[in-house]
Protein backbone atom coordinates (compact mmCIF):
# COMPACT_ATOMS: atom_id res chain seq x y z
CA UNK A 1 0.00 0.00 0.00
CA UNK A 2 1.15 3.41 -0.97
CA UNK A 3 1.43 6.56 1.32
CA UNK A 4 -0.79 8.31 -1.22
CA UNK A 5 -3.52 5.86 -0.61
CA UNK A 6 -4.93 7.58 2.16
CA UNK A 7 -4.99 10.93 0.21
CA UNK A 8 -2.98 13.52 -0.06
CA UNK A 9 -5.23 15.98 2.57
CA UNK A 10 -7.10 15.39 5.98
CA UNK A 11 -10.71 15.51 5.39
CA UNK A 12 -12.43 17.48 7.26
CA UNK A 13 -13.51 17.95 11.04
CA UNK A 14 -16.90 18.44 12.21
CA UNK A 15 -19.23 21.29 10.72
CA UNK A 16 -21.98 20.37 13.45
CA UNK A 17 -19.93 21.97 16.64
CA UNK A 18 -22.39 22.61 19.47
CA UNK A 19 -20.18 24.61 22.12
CA UNK A 20 -16.83 26.96 21.20
CA UNK A 21 -13.75 25.50 22.09
CA UNK A 22 -13.18 24.21 25.65
CA UNK A 23 -11.39 22.31 27.70
CA UNK A 24 -12.06 18.72 28.65
CA UNK A 25 -13.99 18.74 32.40
CA UNK A 26 -12.58 16.41 34.88
CA UNK A 27 -14.50 14.51 37.86
CA UNK A 28 -11.82 13.49 40.40
CA UNK A 29 -9.27 13.90 37.81
CA UNK A 30 -11.00 11.60 35.97
CA UNK A 31 -12.05 13.23 32.01
CA UNK A 32 -15.49 13.68 32.32
CA UNK A 33 -16.07 12.51 28.66
CA UNK A 34 -14.54 9.15 29.05
CA UNK A 35 -16.66 8.27 32.26
CA UNK A 36 -19.77 9.06 29.76
CA UNK A 37 -18.03 7.37 26.85
CA UNK A 38 -17.62 4.27 28.87
CA UNK A 39 -21.14 4.59 30.43
CA UNK A 40 -22.37 4.39 26.99
CA UNK A 41 -20.24 1.50 26.61
CA UNK A 42 -21.79 -0.26 29.83
CA UNK A 43 -25.53 0.51 28.46
CA UNK A 44 -24.51 -0.95 24.99
CA UNK A 45 -23.45 -3.87 26.57
CA UNK A 46 -26.22 -4.19 28.56
CA UNK A 47 -28.91 -3.92 26.02
CA UNK A 48 -26.88 -6.58 23.85
CA UNK A 49 -27.23 -8.90 26.70
CA UNK A 50 -31.24 -8.01 27.23
CA UNK A 51 -32.55 -10.68 24.70
CA UNK A 52 -30.29 -13.64 24.78
CA UNK A 53 -30.96 -13.43 28.85
CA UNK A 54 -35.32 -14.49 27.80
CA UNK A 55 -34.73 -16.27 24.93
CA UNK A 56 -37.17 -19.01 26.82
CA UNK A 57 -39.63 -16.90 28.06
CA UNK A 58 -39.71 -15.04 24.30
CA UNK A 59 -39.92 -18.67 23.25
CA UNK A 60 -42.47 -19.39 24.84
CA UNK A 61 -44.51 -16.11 24.87
CA UNK A 62 -43.87 -16.08 20.62
CA UNK A 63 -44.03 -20.27 20.12
CA UNK A 64 -40.39 -19.63 18.59
CA UNK A 65 -37.90 -22.46 18.79
CA UNK A 66 -34.22 -21.77 18.44
CA UNK A 67 -34.08 -21.41 14.93
CA UNK A 68 -36.46 -18.67 15.16
CA UNK A 69 -34.38 -17.42 17.51
CA UNK A 70 -31.55 -17.03 16.47
CA UNK A 71 -33.01 -15.48 13.12
CA UNK A 72 -33.53 -12.32 16.10
CA UNK A 73 -29.94 -12.38 16.52
CA UNK A 74 -28.66 -12.80 13.17
CA UNK A 75 -30.99 -10.17 11.78
CA UNK A 76 -29.67 -7.15 14.52
CA UNK A 77 -26.18 -8.85 13.84
CA UNK A 78 -26.67 -8.47 10.00
CA UNK A 79 -28.42 -5.05 9.59
CA UNK A 80 -25.74 -3.86 12.25
CA UNK A 81 -23.09 -5.22 9.94
CA UNK A 82 -24.68 -3.77 6.78
CA UNK A 83 -24.69 -0.11 8.67
CA UNK A 84 -21.29 -0.05 10.39
CA UNK A 85 -19.87 1.97 7.34
CA UNK A 86 -21.97 4.48 7.60
CA UNK A 87 -20.13 5.34 11.01
CA UNK A 88 -17.48 5.83 9.11
CA UNK A 89 -18.86 8.54 7.46
CA UNK A 90 -20.55 10.25 9.53
CA UNK A 91 -17.33 10.62 12.18
CA UNK A 92 -15.39 11.73 9.64
CA UNK A 93 -17.82 14.89 9.19
CA UNK A 94 -19.44 15.28 12.38
CA UNK A 95 -18.59 15.02 15.78
CA UNK A 96 -18.89 11.94 17.94
CA UNK A 97 -20.60 12.48 20.54
CA UNK A 98 -23.18 13.72 18.40
CA UNK A 99 -23.48 10.76 16.43
CA UNK A 100 -23.14 8.16 19.60
CA UNK A 101 -26.05 10.02 20.37
CA UNK A 102 -27.91 9.45 17.46
CA UNK A 103 -27.48 5.86 17.96
CA UNK A 104 -28.11 5.55 21.50
CA UNK A 105 -31.07 6.75 21.39
CA UNK A 106 -32.49 4.90 18.45
CA UNK A 107 -31.18 1.49 19.96
CA UNK A 108 -33.27 3.33 23.17
CA UNK A 109 -36.01 3.09 21.09
CA UNK A 110 -35.91 -0.12 19.55
CA UNK A 111 -35.56 -1.90 22.43
CA UNK A 112 -38.74 0.03 24.19
CA UNK A 113 -40.70 -1.32 20.96
CA UNK A 114 -39.89 -4.97 21.79
CA UNK A 115 -41.19 -4.68 25.09
CA UNK A 116 -44.50 -3.92 23.43
CA UNK A 117 -44.26 -6.00 20.71
CA UNK A 118 -47.40 -8.75 20.35
CA UNK A 119 -46.19 -10.50 17.53
CA UNK A 120 -42.64 -12.36 16.73
CA UNK A 121 -41.96 -10.32 13.12
CA UNK A 122 -42.28 -6.72 14.98
CA UNK A 123 -39.63 -8.10 17.56
CA UNK A 124 -37.27 -8.90 14.33
CA UNK A 125 -38.20 -5.80 13.12
CA UNK A 126 -37.46 -3.90 15.55
CA UNK A 127 -33.92 -5.68 16.49
CA UNK A 128 -33.08 -4.78 13.04
CA UNK A 129 -33.75 -0.95 14.53
CA UNK A 130 -31.65 -1.84 17.19
CA UNK A 131 -28.47 -3.16 14.86
CA UNK A 132 -28.59 -0.31 12.90
CA UNK A 133 -27.83 2.28 16.39
CA UNK A 134 -25.47 -0.19 17.64
CA UNK A 135 -23.67 0.07 14.35
CA UNK A 136 -23.43 3.99 14.75
CA UNK A 137 -22.45 3.61 18.16
CA UNK A 138 -20.07 0.60 18.29
CA UNK A 139 -17.05 1.90 15.89
CA UNK A 140 -17.08 5.49 16.98
CA UNK A 141 -16.77 4.52 20.45
CA UNK A 142 -14.20 1.99 19.36
CA UNK A 143 -12.12 5.15 17.76
CA UNK A 144 -12.75 7.49 20.99
CA UNK A 145 -10.67 5.14 22.87
CA UNK A 146 -7.84 4.92 20.31
CA UNK A 147 -7.60 8.52 20.23
CA UNK A 148 -7.48 8.72 23.62
CA UNK A 149 -4.47 6.65 24.32
CA UNK A 150 -1.41 6.56 23.05
CA UNK A 151 0.34 3.44 21.52
CA UNK A 152 1.92 1.89 24.25
CA UNK A 153 -0.73 1.92 26.46
CA UNK A 154 -3.85 1.76 24.24
CA UNK A 155 -4.41 -1.83 24.68
CA UNK A 156 -5.18 -0.90 28.81
CA UNK A 157 -7.21 1.64 27.53
CA UNK A 158 -9.40 -0.97 25.29
CA UNK A 159 -9.54 -3.83 28.31
CA UNK A 160 -10.85 -0.78 30.61
CA UNK A 161 -13.46 -0.08 27.78
CA UNK A 162 -14.41 -3.55 27.86
CA UNK A 163 -14.39 -4.41 31.19
CA UNK A 164 -16.67 -1.95 32.56
CA UNK A 165 -18.88 -2.27 29.25
CA UNK A 166 -18.95 -5.91 30.55
CA UNK A 167 -20.28 -4.70 33.78
CA UNK A 168 -23.05 -3.59 31.77
CA UNK A 169 -23.33 -7.09 29.97
CA UNK A 170 -23.28 -8.43 33.35
CA UNK A 171 -26.37 -6.23 34.79
CA UNK A 172 -28.15 -6.29 31.42
CA UNK A 173 -28.00 -10.06 31.74
CA UNK A 174 -28.56 -10.35 35.10
CA UNK A 175 -31.60 -8.26 35.24
CA UNK A 176 -33.15 -9.58 32.24
CA UNK A 177 -33.12 -12.81 33.90
CA UNK A 178 -33.81 -12.88 37.72
CA UNK A 179 -36.99 -10.31 36.26
CA UNK A 180 -37.97 -12.79 33.18
CA UNK A 181 -39.94 -14.89 35.84
CA UNK A 182 -42.22 -12.12 37.93
CA UNK A 183 -45.16 -10.13 36.44
CA UNK A 184 -45.24 -6.40 37.99
CA UNK A 185 -48.11 -4.46 37.41
CA UNK A 186 -49.60 -7.19 35.19
CA UNK A 187 -46.76 -6.91 32.91
CA UNK A 188 -44.35 -9.82 32.50
CA UNK A 189 -41.30 -9.21 33.88
CA UNK A 190 -39.10 -9.29 30.46
CA UNK A 191 -40.78 -6.70 29.23
CA UNK A 192 -40.33 -4.69 31.87
CA UNK A 193 -36.87 -5.12 32.01
CA UNK A 194 -36.47 -3.52 28.58
CA UNK A 195 -38.61 -0.67 29.74
CA UNK A 196 -36.09 0.34 32.21
CA UNK A 197 -33.40 -0.30 30.09
CA UNK A 198 -34.52 2.05 27.12
CA UNK A 199 -34.96 4.75 29.36
CA UNK A 200 -31.71 4.21 30.93
CA UNK A 201 -29.93 4.38 27.51
CA UNK A 202 -32.10 7.38 26.68
CA UNK A 203 -30.91 9.18 29.09
CA UNK A 204 -27.17 8.80 28.72
CA UNK A 205 -27.45 9.30 25.36
CA UNK A 206 -28.71 12.97 26.25
CA UNK A 207 -25.94 13.24 28.85
CA UNK A 208 -22.90 12.11 25.54
CA UNK A 209 -24.62 14.99 23.57
CA UNK A 210 -24.29 17.24 25.84
CA UNK A 211 -21.14 17.01 27.90
CA UNK A 212 -18.45 14.74 25.51
CA UNK A 213 -16.14 16.61 24.04
CA UNK A 214 -14.53 14.93 21.08
CA UNK A 215 -10.54 14.21 21.35
CA UNK A 216 -9.91 15.15 17.86
CA UNK A 217 -11.79 18.33 18.98
CA UNK A 218 -9.22 19.32 21.86
CA UNK A 219 -6.51 18.35 19.32
CA UNK A 220 -8.02 21.13 16.92
CA UNK A 221 -7.63 23.36 19.64
CA UNK A 222 -3.86 22.69 20.47
CA UNK A 223 -2.88 23.35 17.26
CA UNK A 224 -4.11 27.08 17.46
CA UNK A 225 -7.52 26.39 15.24
CA UNK A 226 -10.30 27.84 16.17
CA UNK A 227 -14.03 27.11 15.52
CA UNK A 228 -14.39 29.70 12.70
CA UNK A 229 -11.16 28.73 10.47
CA UNK A 230 -12.57 25.24 11.10
CA UNK A 231 -15.85 25.86 9.93
CA UNK A 232 -14.06 28.17 6.86
CA UNK A 233 -12.84 25.42 5.22
CA UNK A 234 -15.69 22.97 4.89
CA UNK A 235 -17.89 23.32 1.46
CA UNK A 236 -21.84 25.08 1.71
CA UNK A 237 -24.27 25.47 4.22
CA UNK A 238 -24.96 20.96 3.02
CA UNK A 239 -22.00 20.26 3.47
CA UNK A 240 -22.51 16.59 4.25
CA UNK A 241 -24.52 16.39 1.25
CA UNK A 242 -21.91 18.33 -0.76
CA UNK A 243 -19.76 15.87 -3.47
CA UNK A 244 -16.70 16.36 -1.90
CA UNK A 245 -17.85 14.63 1.65
CA UNK A 246 -18.66 11.84 -0.35
CA UNK A 247 -15.75 11.74 -2.18
CA UNK A 248 -13.56 12.48 1.08
CA UNK A 249 -15.43 9.18 2.55
CA UNK A 250 -14.61 7.11 -0.87
CA UNK A 251 -11.03 7.91 -0.54
CA UNK A 252 -10.95 6.70 3.16
CA UNK A 253 -12.98 3.87 2.22
CA UNK A 254 -10.75 2.82 -0.33
CA UNK A 255 -7.56 3.19 1.62
CA UNK A 256 -8.67 1.29 5.16
CA UNK A 257 -9.75 -1.82 2.60
CA UNK A 258 -6.23 -2.06 0.61
CA UNK A 259 -4.35 -1.82 4.65
CA UNK A 260 -3.43 -5.60 4.58
CA UNK A 261 -3.11 -5.74 8.41
CA UNK A 262 -6.63 -4.79 8.33
CA UNK A 263 -7.53 -7.83 6.06
CA UNK A 264 -6.21 -10.29 7.82
CA UNK A 265 -7.59 -9.13 11.26
CA UNK A 266 -10.93 -9.33 9.11
CA UNK A 267 -10.40 -12.95 7.99
CA UNK A 268 -9.56 -14.10 11.52
CA UNK A 269 -12.77 -12.05 12.82
CA UNK A 270 -15.01 -13.47 10.26
CA UNK A 271 -14.05 -16.96 12.10
CA UNK A 272 -13.48 -15.87 15.39
CA UNK A 273 -16.57 -14.08 15.74
CA UNK A 274 -19.06 -16.76 14.98
CA UNK A 275 -18.27 -18.56 18.95
CA UNK A 276 -19.10 -15.69 20.47
CA UNK A 277 -22.47 -15.36 18.66
CA UNK A 278 -23.38 -18.83 19.39
CA UNK A 279 -22.73 -17.98 22.90
CA UNK A 280 -26.61 -16.31 23.21
CA UNK A 281 -27.76 -19.45 23.64
CA UNK A 282 -25.71 -20.25 26.79
CA UNK A 283 -28.83 -19.04 29.11
CA UNK A 284 -30.92 -21.55 27.50
CA UNK A 285 -28.67 -24.45 27.79
CA UNK A 286 -28.34 -23.95 31.24
CA UNK A 287 -32.14 -23.64 31.80
CA UNK A 288 -32.56 -26.46 29.66
CA UNK A 289 -30.45 -28.71 32.02
CA UNK A 290 -32.58 -27.64 35.04
CA UNK A 291 -31.05 -24.68 36.63
CA UNK A 292 -33.28 -21.51 37.76
CA UNK A 293 -33.21 -18.24 36.53
CA UNK A 294 -31.04 -17.02 39.20
CA UNK A 295 -28.50 -20.32 39.06
CA UNK A 296 -28.52 -19.28 35.37
CA UNK A 297 -27.84 -15.50 35.77
CA UNK A 298 -24.76 -16.39 38.44
CA UNK A 299 -23.19 -18.64 35.66
CA UNK A 300 -23.49 -16.33 32.95
CA UNK A 301 -22.17 -12.89 35.26
CA UNK A 302 -19.32 -15.53 36.67
CA UNK A 303 -18.37 -16.17 32.60
CA UNK A 304 -19.13 -12.18 31.66
CA UNK A 305 -16.70 -11.46 34.65
CA UNK A 306 -14.16 -13.90 33.47
CA UNK A 307 -14.34 -11.80 30.37
CA UNK A 308 -14.05 -8.37 31.44
CA UNK A 309 -10.90 -9.24 33.58
CA UNK A 310 -9.45 -10.83 30.47
CA UNK A 311 -10.13 -8.39 28.42
CA UNK A 312 -8.55 -6.07 30.66
CA UNK A 313 -5.55 -8.56 31.49
CA UNK A 314 -5.14 -9.14 27.84
CA UNK A 315 -4.06 -5.77 27.12
CA UNK A 316 -2.14 -5.19 29.58
CA UNK A 317 -0.12 -7.97 29.15
CA UNK A 318 0.05 -7.35 25.28
CA UNK A 319 1.18 -3.82 26.03
CA UNK A 320 3.85 -4.98 27.85
CA UNK A 321 5.27 -7.62 25.26
CA UNK A 322 4.80 -5.20 22.61
CA UNK A 323 7.36 -2.98 24.33
CA UNK A 324 9.42 -6.23 24.04
CA UNK A 325 8.66 -7.63 21.10
CA UNK A 326 6.99 -4.24 19.38
CA UNK A 327 5.99 -6.27 15.80
CA UNK A 328 4.93 -9.29 17.37
CA UNK A 329 3.81 -9.16 20.63
CA UNK A 330 0.43 -8.15 20.37
CA UNK A 331 0.00 -11.21 17.91
CA UNK A 332 1.45 -13.97 20.35
CA UNK A 333 -1.31 -12.54 22.55
CA UNK A 334 -4.22 -13.11 20.42
CA UNK A 335 -2.83 -16.38 19.10
CA UNK A 336 -2.73 -17.54 22.81
CA UNK A 337 -6.28 -16.16 23.46
CA UNK A 338 -7.80 -17.76 20.50
CA UNK A 339 -6.74 -21.59 21.35
CA UNK A 340 -7.52 -21.31 24.22
CA UNK A 341 -10.47 -21.33 23.32
CA UNK A 342 -10.67 -25.08 22.39
CA UNK A 343 -9.89 -26.96 25.16
CA UNK A 344 -12.63 -24.68 27.46
CA UNK A 345 -15.26 -25.33 24.91
CA UNK A 346 -14.22 -28.81 24.32
CA UNK A 347 -14.75 -29.39 28.36
CA UNK A 348 -17.28 -27.35 29.09
CA UNK A 349 -19.90 -28.56 26.40
CA UNK A 350 -18.73 -32.44 26.53
CA UNK A 351 -16.64 -33.36 29.65
CA UNK A 352 -19.07 -31.43 32.37
CA UNK A 353 -22.43 -33.49 33.02
CA UNK A 354 -24.94 -31.99 32.06
CA UNK A 355 -26.99 -31.80 35.62
CA UNK A 356 -27.82 -29.35 38.37
CA UNK A 357 -25.31 -31.33 40.46
CA UNK A 358 -22.54 -29.80 38.31
CA UNK A 359 -23.09 -25.97 38.82
CA UNK A 360 -20.30 -25.67 40.71
CA UNK A 361 -17.85 -27.10 37.95
CA UNK A 362 -19.66 -25.07 35.46
CA UNK A 363 -19.15 -22.08 37.28
CA UNK A 364 -15.15 -22.15 37.53
CA UNK A 365 -15.14 -23.46 33.99
CA UNK A 366 -17.07 -19.96 32.85
CA UNK A 367 -14.89 -18.18 35.08
CA UNK A 368 -11.65 -19.51 33.81
CA UNK A 369 -12.73 -19.45 30.22
CA UNK A 370 -13.70 -16.17 30.49
CA UNK A 371 -10.31 -15.08 31.75
CA UNK A 372 -8.26 -16.50 28.86
CA UNK A 373 -10.35 -16.40 25.53
CA UNK A 374 -11.72 -12.99 25.59
CA UNK A 375 -7.80 -11.11 25.33
CA UNK A 376 -8.16 -10.49 20.97
CA UNK A 377 -9.87 -7.74 20.70
CA UNK A 378 -7.87 -5.38 23.49
CA UNK A 379 -4.85 -6.73 23.12
CA UNK A 380 -4.46 -7.34 19.25
CA UNK A 381 -7.41 -6.15 16.51
CA UNK A 382 -8.00 -2.93 18.14
CA UNK A 383 -4.42 -1.44 18.93
CA UNK A 384 -3.44 -2.63 15.96
CA UNK A 385 -6.04 -0.88 13.67
CA UNK A 386 -5.20 1.87 15.38
CA UNK A 387 -1.60 1.84 14.48
CA UNK A 388 -1.86 1.29 10.79
CA UNK A 389 -4.15 3.91 9.32
CA UNK A 390 -3.73 7.60 10.03
CA UNK A 391 -6.03 9.16 12.93
CA UNK A 392 -8.50 10.87 10.91
CA UNK A 393 -8.98 7.17 9.46
CA UNK A 394 -9.30 5.08 12.88
CA UNK A 395 -13.47 5.15 12.93
CA UNK A 396 -13.53 4.39 9.49
CA UNK A 397 -11.16 1.03 10.09
CA UNK A 398 -13.10 0.02 12.88
CA UNK A 399 -16.06 0.35 11.07
CA UNK A 400 -15.23 -1.59 8.35
CA UNK A 401 -14.34 -4.36 10.68
CA UNK A 402 -17.50 -4.39 12.20
CA UNK A 403 -19.28 -4.28 8.66
CA UNK A 404 -17.15 -7.90 7.66
CA UNK A 405 -17.00 -9.87 10.95
CA UNK A 406 -20.47 -9.15 12.27
CA UNK A 407 -22.22 -10.24 8.64
CA UNK A 408 -20.24 -13.19 8.68
CA UNK A 409 -21.03 -14.03 12.31
CA UNK A 410 -24.15 -13.17 12.13
CA UNK A 411 -24.95 -16.98 11.01
CA UNK A 412 -23.91 -18.46 13.67
CA UNK A 413 -26.88 -18.41 16.10
CA UNK A 414 -29.39 -19.43 13.09
CA UNK A 415 -26.91 -22.25 12.59
CA UNK A 416 -26.85 -23.52 15.91
CA UNK A 417 -30.34 -23.68 16.26
CA UNK A 418 -30.40 -25.74 13.06
CA UNK A 419 -27.99 -28.05 13.81
CA UNK A 420 -29.31 -28.31 17.25
CA UNK A 421 -32.84 -29.02 15.86
CA UNK A 422 -32.22 -30.40 12.15
CA UNK A 423 -28.83 -33.01 13.34
CA UNK A 424 -29.12 -33.10 16.88
CA UNK A 425 -33.14 -33.52 17.15
CA UNK A 426 -33.75 -30.57 19.38
CA UNK A 427 -37.83 -30.46 19.59
CA UNK A 428 -39.20 -27.12 20.26
CA UNK A 429 -42.66 -28.51 20.69
CA UNK A 430 -41.49 -30.77 24.30
CA UNK A 431 -39.77 -27.93 26.07
CA UNK A 432 -41.98 -26.44 28.45
CA UNK A 433 -41.29 -23.09 30.73
CA UNK A 434 -40.72 -24.01 34.05
CA UNK A 435 -38.67 -27.62 33.55
CA UNK A 436 -35.56 -28.84 31.93
CA UNK A 437 -35.09 -31.26 29.05
CA UNK A 438 -31.91 -33.26 28.92
CA UNK A 439 -32.40 -34.22 25.35
CA UNK A 440 -32.41 -30.96 24.52
CA UNK A 441 -29.93 -29.96 26.26
CA UNK A 442 -27.71 -31.97 25.28
CA UNK A 443 -28.74 -31.73 21.39
CA UNK A 444 -28.22 -27.76 22.08
CA UNK A 445 -24.79 -28.19 23.20
CA UNK A 446 -23.71 -30.33 20.37
CA UNK A 447 -24.62 -27.47 18.29
CA UNK A 448 -22.80 -24.93 20.36
CA UNK A 449 -19.80 -27.60 20.11
CA UNK A 450 -19.94 -27.14 16.24
CA UNK A 451 -19.47 -23.58 16.12
CA UNK A 452 -17.11 -22.95 18.39
CA UNK A 453 -13.84 -25.39 18.73
CA UNK A 454 -13.70 -25.17 14.67
CA UNK A 455 -13.57 -21.55 14.48
CA UNK A 456 -11.45 -20.89 17.56
CA UNK A 457 -8.81 -22.91 16.00
CA UNK A 458 -9.12 -21.33 12.37
CA UNK A 459 -8.79 -17.96 14.23
CA UNK A 460 -5.69 -18.92 15.93
CA UNK A 461 -4.19 -19.75 12.41
CA UNK A 462 -5.72 -16.60 10.33
CA UNK A 463 -3.22 -14.13 12.92
CA UNK A 464 0.08 -15.88 11.42
CA UNK A 465 0.25 -13.35 8.85
CA UNK A 466 0.24 -10.24 10.78
CA UNK A 467 4.00 -11.17 11.45
CA UNK A 468 4.53 -9.89 8.17
CA UNK A 469 2.21 -7.55 7.73
CA UNK A 470 1.85 -5.16 10.63
CA UNK A 471 5.47 -3.36 10.84
CA UNK A 472 5.48 -2.11 7.16
CA UNK A 473 1.65 -1.15 7.62
CA UNK A 474 2.55 0.48 10.90
CA UNK A 475 5.75 2.64 9.73
CA UNK A 476 3.09 3.68 6.35
CA UNK A 477 1.07 4.92 8.72
CA UNK A 478 3.23 6.49 10.78
CA UNK A 479 4.90 8.27 7.44
CA UNK A 480 1.09 9.37 6.30
CA UNK A 481 0.66 11.24 9.87
CA UNK A 482 4.11 12.74 9.60
CA UNK A 483 2.77 13.77 6.21
CA UNK A 484 -0.25 15.42 7.24
CA UNK A 485 1.03 17.22 10.26
CA UNK A 486 3.47 19.18 8.06
CA UNK A 487 0.60 19.81 6.00
CA UNK A 488 -1.27 21.90 8.95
Amino acid sequence: MRLGDFGSRSVRTSRFQRFPAMKTRKVFGISLSLILINMASIMERADENLLPAVYREVSEAFRAGPTELGYLTFIRNFVQALSSPLAGVLVLHYDRPTVLAMGTLCWALSTAAVASSQLFYQVAFWRAVNGFGLAIVIPALQSFIADSYKDGVRGTGFGLLNMVGSIGGIGGGVLATVMAGKEFWGIPGWRVAFIMMATLSGLIGILVFSFVLDPRKALVITHGRDESSERSTLVGKNNFLSSNVWRDSWTAMKAVMKVQTFQIIVLQGVVGSLPWTAMVFFTMWFELIGFDHNSSAILLSLFAIGCALGSLLGGLIADQISKIHPNAGRVMCAQFSAFMGIPFSWFLLTVIPQSVNSWSIFAMTLLLMGLTISWCATCANNPMFAEVVPANHRTMIYAFDRAFEGSFSSFAAPLVGILSERIYGYDPKSVKLLEGSAPEAFALSRGLLSMMVIPFGLCCLFYSPLYITFKRDRENARAMSLKEQELL
